[in-house]
Formats: structure tokens, sequence, C-alpha cells
């Protein structure tokens, strides 16, 4: 096998492997559905048994196939350790990062990255966002560098390092009733109908748990999969919400109304997540020494203000 399994190959399939799917792994790869169906015939071939099998729509590994996953990913943390090692030789001149986050994150996980890339120009970066349960099985096989977490995970043993506050705040149109008023108590909100996010969200979890607190449920309108789908229904008037002021970073002042209400802002935390025991690499450390840099800069959105959060970004 190894006089004739590329590493183009085993690069190859292993995206198929982490994204269950030809198409996003040609993507990925910038390569034709061709080329990757062609490759995967060659590895297969070379292996001698099935690796991947069609199931309906679905793409999913045999047995045999996630062995090799497995022993694919251990060869390429291998080379990560050496270009690990190369990188500390040449001071951050190269190197790859490799980011998963949730998808609140991609308000600012962009920004951040292109600041740091802008120290360091010849570091190769690469973000997913995806949603939590997506981010948390990256995290179980091991494939990226960091993650960034609203929430760290109960059922996985991490290491979690605090990055930036992460304001929940209560949303609603304009014109709304309720937008001029003060001190709005729980039991007024929870009679309103909320629209919110899915189960399971860290942002739902903490709302639901706020109101349960006091004995209070919240009656859901709506569920929505994204914050901008949420955004959009709040300004239809179909419902209040409860959000990370970061999802309003692109927002103009008073497109939104931020209620008034007792117990809010829900302060939370972003956090910077990778699995305990693991020796992160060098250019990681680097990202996450500058992400504890800018902590200092904002209370909302890096490098600058956020009217949404109701106050001036102050030093954390």
């Amino acid at each position: 096998m190894r006089h004739h399994t590329t590493f183009r190959q085993l690069e190859i399939f292993e995206a198929i492997a982490r994204l269950g799917s030809f198409t996003r792994a040609s993507e990925e790869l910038y390569l034709t559905q061709p080329t990757v169906s062609m490759q995967i015939k060659k590895l297969t071939d070379t292996v001698g048994v099935p690796l991947i099998e069609q199931v309906g729509k679905k793409t999913r590994l045999t047995p045999d196939g996630r062995e090799l996953a497995q022993a694919t990913r251990d060869i390429f943390a291998i080379l990560d350790r050496y270009m690990m090692s190369v990188a500390e030789r040449q001071g951050l001149k190269q190197g790859k990062l490799r980011l998963t986050a949730i998808t609140t994150a991609s308000y600012f996980a962009p920004r951040l990255l292109g600041d740091f890339v802008k120290l360091y120009p010849g570091i190769d970066v690469s973000l997913r966002v995806t949603n939590k349960e997506q981010v948390l099985a990256s995290m179980a096989d091991n494939l990226d560098d960091l993650y960034l977490l609203g929430t760290p995970p109960d059922e996985i043993d991490v290491v979690a390092t605090p990055i930036m506050d992460n304001p929940i705040v209560v949303l609603a149109a304009p014109d709304h009733p309720l937008a001029k008023k003060k001190n709005i108590t729980l039991e007024r909100l929870a009679q309103e109908p909320w629209i919110m996010r899915e189960a399971g969200s860290g942002t739902r979890n903490a709302i639901e748990r706020m109101f349960a607190v006091k004995g209070l449920a919240i009656r859901p309108r709506l569920e929505l999969g994204s914050n901008e789908a949420i955004k959009q229904a709040i300004l239809a008037g179909l419902g209040i919400s409860a959000l990370s002021c970061h999802a309003l970073t692109l927002h103009q002042p008073g497109q939104f109304a931020v209620l008034n209400a007792k117990g809010f802002p829900i302060q939370r935390h972003w956090y910077a997540v990778y699995p305990a025991g693991r020796q992160i690499s060098v250019v990681a450390r680097a990202f996450l020494d500058f992400l504890l840099q800018q902590r200092g800069d904002s209370s909302c959105a890096p490098g600058g203000g956020n009217p949404y959060c109701g106050k001036p970004c102050r030093k954390a």
C-alpha cells in the first residue's frame, strides 16, 4: 500500500470521511467530482477492500474505511507536529491554523483571523463555521487546532479559555409595545411570543434556564435554525428573541430595540477550546495568545463599539 497510495489520495479520503460527501470534499479541495471519484477508486483498488458505501443519498464509511480514516488522521497529526517544529525554527514565518466555530462566531471570527494574518502573513488559515453538533463531532475526532464556542462541552474533556464577553440581549422590532418600557419583568416577557433557535442551542439553553429558575416557561412561536432568520422574523413583528449582541455587529443603531429587561443582558463568554491532553501547535498557541491580548479591546465586537450592547465598549 505504501508504494502506491499518494498523499493526495489520503487527503481526499480524509475530507470525504470528515464531511460525509464527495461534493463537499471536492469543493473544499477545489477539485472536480470526477477527479475525487477517480482518486478514491485508485485508493480502494490499492487497499483491496471497500472503504466507502452509498446508502441512499448518504455517503458512509465501511469498517475498513473508518480504520483507514483514523490512520490517515494519525499520519496528518505526525505531519502537523513536524510542521510545528519547522514553524518554531522559522519563528512563525509559515504554518497552518485550522479553526472551527459555531455559527454566531462568524460575526467576529473572520475579523480576528484577518488581524492575526496581518501579524503573521505566512500563516495559512482556514475557518469552518457550522452548528454546535458538527463542532463537537469535529472536536471528538480531533480534526482542527482550535474551536470557538459559546459554551464548553460537558461530554468532551477540553481546555477552555474565555476570550471575549458574549452578552445575550432581548430584541424586538423598534415599534414593539415594550420597546420604550423600563425594567420589564420576566413574567411580562414570558407572555410574549418568542422566536427561538433550535433545541440544543447554547443561547436558547441559557434563556430557558433563566426563566425556569423563576418557574416560568416561554412560548416559542417559531424555531429557526439561524440568527439571520430570527432577526428577519423579529423585524416582521412575529415576536421577540434573545441573541448574542455580536449577531448585531453590522446593524445600524435603531434597527432593533434592545428591551430593558430584568436579568438581561445575560453575561456569557466566548471560549477557545481544544481537547484536553492534546499538545496544540505553535501556530495555534500564537493565535490563542493573540486572542487573549484582544480581550481588552471590547466587550462587544472586536476592534470597535457595538450600539446594541447598550453601553460603551469597556475593558474586560
